[in-house]
C-alpha cells in the first residue's frame, strides 16, 4: 500500500481559545459546583486552551482525515474519506461573535450525533468543502474499481440476478413449513 498524500492541512484560529474560556466561565457561573472552580479557572484557563489549541491537528490526504487533539489523554481519528456520510457546520451566536464555526464530522455506522467536532477552523467552509471534493473523488474513484460483473449496465446482470432468485429459491424449500 503506497503512502498518503496530504492534500491540506488546517490551521485552527486563535479566538477560539476566548471562546473556550467564555464557553468554561459560563459553565462554570451556572453550576452550583462550578463556582468553587471558578477562581482557578480564571486563573489556569488562558494556559490550559493554549495548550489544548497547541495539541490539535486536522490533516486531510488523498484516501483519509487524520485528527488529533488533546492534552492529558491524546486522541487521534483517521477517518476514511468514503465512510464520511455528512459534514455540517455549527454557528452558535457566541461563535459568530468571534467569527468561528465548528465542523462536525459524521459517518456511516457512527450512530446519533458527530463522530468528530473541531471547532475554530481558518476557513472552516472552504475546508470542508475540499474534504467534500476529495471524498466524492474517493467514492467514484471506488465505484470505478468494482468488478465487472457489479458495475451497472454489464452484459452478466441479467444472468447474476437469476442464480441468486435460484440460489434462494432453493434455500426456501429447504426450510421447514411452520
Amino acid at each position: 500500500m503506497s503512502p498518503e498524500t496530504v492534500l491540506a492541512e488546517a490551521t485552527f484560529n486563535r479566538k477560539v481559545r476566548t471562546y473556550w474560556l467564555l464557553s468554561g466561565t459560563i459553565v462554570c457561573v451556572v453550576t452550583i459546583v462550578g463556582i468553587v472552580f471558578l477562581p482557578v479557572w480564571l486563573l489556569f484557563g488562558h494556559l490550559v486552551t493554549e495548550r489544548y489549541l497547541n495539541h490539535m491537528s486536522c490533516v486531510l490526504t488523498d484516501r483519509s482525515l487524520k485528527v488529533s487533539r488533546g492534552m492529558f489523554v491524546r486522541q487521534e481519528k483517521t477517518v476514511p474519506l468514503d465512510k464520511i456520510t455528512d459534514l455540517g457546520m455549527v454557528e452558535g451566536p457566541i461563535m459568530r461573535h468571534y467569527d468561528l464555526q465548528a465542523l462536525s464530522i459524521e459517518t456511516a455506522g457512527g450512530g446519533p450525533g458527530a463522530l468528530i467536532q473541531l471547532v475554530g477552523i481558518d476557513g472552516a467552509r472552504e475546508f470542508r468543502d475540499l474534504v467534500l471534493r476529495q471524498r466524492d473523488a474517493v467514492v467514484a474513484g471506488t465505484q470505478k474499481s468494482l468488478p465487472e460483473q457489479f458495475q451497472s449496465g454489464s452484459a452478466g446482470d441479467t444472468q447474476v440476478l437469476v442464480e441468486i432468485r435460484d440460489a434462494l429459491l432453493r434455500i426456501e424449500e429447504r426450510l421447514p413449513r411452520s
